[in-house]
């Protein structure tokens, strides 16, 4: 590079050509490998001995949008299909700001100490602007997070709220063959999401708080019956009262619902997850709804009637995907949308066109 100081008019004056720049790439990368995938019976055997780095590389890989993931994953799960279902799920639910993950990291500890192990499956709100998740759930769950026998795995909900359920589902049936005997699913919060948990889980516990303004205002007709346990936290200190009173107006509520399927009664009970007080009570609830259902035989039903479930809503999932991921489909529908926004064409004339070339062209049939 030529300097214009250098020149003989500017004498005294020297410019030094400089250092150069080292490369932007290091240049020892070429000499990291990557691991290779192991294949699905190596991860089966180290799923089966309780490795959780295999464990969480499968999970990974059932996680992953990628075809030949796909396909690995959907192996590894059917060689350990056969040594799940031998665990508690239970569903937790509540309004953001409940304490939720404060009070995970509390009941599994209570569980973990009668032994076991317990898998915490956390789904994360994903930013709809930048599809990000700060997957934090684990600063939340301090003790958990660092205890042995406990693993944790934060998942992000960007995506079809069904294709994250899936995932949830299948995960569930790796860490049960991992030998996790208590399974969590935390959800997002109070929405469509508890409907597709709720489909996974054998108990499903809401999470309430007191002293928020109108005590009735959490209770929504969906997510009550669904629920089997009603907890009402941060029951403590100046707090204990209001919670006790909105403890009364929920027994109340749930006596206006019809008997649930299981012909179990909810219960509704008060606790504090930051204080760690009432937590064996809650735990002793579940326990006692697990003997109860075990007893007149819902507990098999109810497992039954969630693998035939998730059956359908797999086709369902498959379905979508195989439409709006076709070339073809794309471009008509893009044209469909310009007629329509130009008022050439009802909406409903234009869904007609682009599906009876999509059914024409896989089955000759049209609507």
């Amino acid at each position: 590079m030529q300097h214009p100081e250098n020149d003989d008019k500017y004498i005294g004056l020297t410019v030094n050509s400089g250092v150069s720049q080292p490369p932007s790439v290091n240049p020892y990368i070429s000499r990291q490998r990557r691991k290779p995938i192991p294949t699905a019976g190596e991860m089966v055997e180290g799923i089966l001995r309780g490795d959780v780095t295999m464990l969480s590389r499968a999970v990974t890989l059932v996680e992953s949008l990628s075809p030949s993931h796909q396909a690995l994953a959907q192996e590894v799960i059917e060689k350990c299909l056969p040594h799940s279902g031998r665990s508690r799920r239970i569903g937790i639910t509540g309004v953001p700001g409940a304490g939720k993950s404060t009070s995970i990291d509390a009941f599994g500890l209570h569980v973990l100490k009668s032994g076991g192990k317990l898998a915490v499956l956390a789904i994360d709100p994903s930013s709809e602007r930048t599809k990000g998740s700060i997957l934090g759930d684990k600063t939340r769950m301090e003790r958990l997070a660092v205890h042995p026998s406990a693993f944790i795995r934060p998942s992000p909900s960007a995506g079809s709220l069904g294709g994250v359920a899936r995932k949830t589902r299948e995960t569930i049936v790796l860490c049960e063959a991992a030998g996790y005997d208590n399974i969590f699913v935390e959800t997002v919060g109070v929405g469509q999401s508890e409907t597709a948990v709720h489909s996974m889980v054998d108990f499903f516990l809401l999470i309430q708080l007191a002293g928020t303004g109108d005590e009735l205002q959490g209770i929504k007709r969906g997510i009550m019956e669904m629920a089997d346990g009603i907890v009402i936290n941060k029951a403590d200190g100046d707090n204990l009262d209001r919670a006790r009173l909105a403890q009364a107006q929920f027994r109340s509520a749930l006596m206006l619902f019809p008997p649930a399927e299981s012909g179990w009664k909810p219960e509704v009970l008060t606790y504090s997850g930051y204080y760690e007080l009432g937590i064996a009570e809650v735990w002793d609830m579940i326990d006692r709804y697990f003997e109860f259902v075990h007893q007149n035989g819902y507990f098999e039903a109810k497992r039954a009637r969630q693998a035939r479930y998730w059956m359908y809503e797999t086709i369902d999932e498959q379905l979508r995907a195989n439409f709006y991921n076709n070339p073809e489909i794309e471009t008509l529908l893009a044209e469909g949308e310009q007629m329509v926004l130009a008022n050439r064409r009802t909406s409903f004339a234009a869904a007609r066109d682009v599906l009876n070339h999509y059914f024409n062209r896989n089955t000759g049939n049209t609507l």
